[in-house]
């Protein structure tokens, strides 16, 4: 998301809207830096807990998708923050592109559960890779590919579902519905994303996308220490 200032204007970074409040802007920033906190200090406990203790097979995945955590809300506060200038528009091929690693870093650990399989090693290389396609999509020809980006981002967000069973079969059921309530709540903040007059449109739109990774951080919590402790 962006906010305009002076005369209203379009392009792929910058779309024609009514400028954000100081308010709203304020709020935003604060949904940001929660979600960087909760994060950051939940994905510290996760790795020292699984290096040490829990899943130490399952660590370099679990680093992935710490990264990608914290990349992608880091970016996604730099980008919504800045002013627009030629800073914000490289900003927004970054944080567009860093969705598409989010998805796949999110999938890892619990692909690597099921990694043994050829199910897991298929969906593993189908998720990255697309989601690879997605990033240099979003960093050579952004202008290009606009809002057919969330399409691709509910995808290969719900391309899960074709490993469902064999994830079922690994993953505790509690963790599945967790996941399942992670991608329900991203998918319904898409609403907020399109709902472009709606006020604290952007920052309503940043709190489904930090309960969303909440959910499915605390899925990744369950699943690689709750249940192994």
């Amino acid at each position: 998301m962006s906010y305009a200032a002076g005369p209203k204007s379009y392009s792929w970074w910058s779309r024609e809207q009514r400028p954000f409040t100081p308010a709203e802007l304020i709020v935003d920033a604060a949904v940001h830096i929660l979600g960087l906190i909760v994060a950051i200090a939940a994905g510290a406990i996760l790795l020292a807990m699984t290096a040490m203790h829990t899943a130490p097979e399952a660590f370099p995945a679990l680093i992935v998708y710490v990264a990608t955590l914290v990349a992608v809300l880091g970016i996604s506060l730099a980008y919504n923050m800045w002013p627009i200038s030629p800073i914000k528009r490289h900003l927004a091929r970054f944080d567009q592109a860093a969705i598409f690693l989010f998805i796949a870093g999110t999938y890892t650990p619990f692909l690597a559960v099921i990694g043994g399989t050829q199910a897991g090693a298929i969906m593993m290389s189908l998720v990255w890779g697309a989601s690879l396609i997605g990033v240099a999509l979003k960093l050579i020809v952004p202008q290009r590919f606009g809002r057919l980006a969330i399409l691709l981002y509910l995808a290969i967000g719900w391309s899960g579902i074709v490993v469902f069973q064999a994830l079922a079969q690994e993953l505790p059921s509690s963790t599945l519905w967790l996941l399942l309530a992670g991608g329900v709540t991203y998918s319904a903040g898409i609403i907020f994303h399109l709902w472009e007059k709606l006020k604290f449109q952007n920052a309503l739109w940043h709190v489904f996308v930090v309960a969303g990774a909440s959910l499915h951080l605390w899925a990744v919590l369950d699943c690689m220490v709750i249940h192994r402790l």
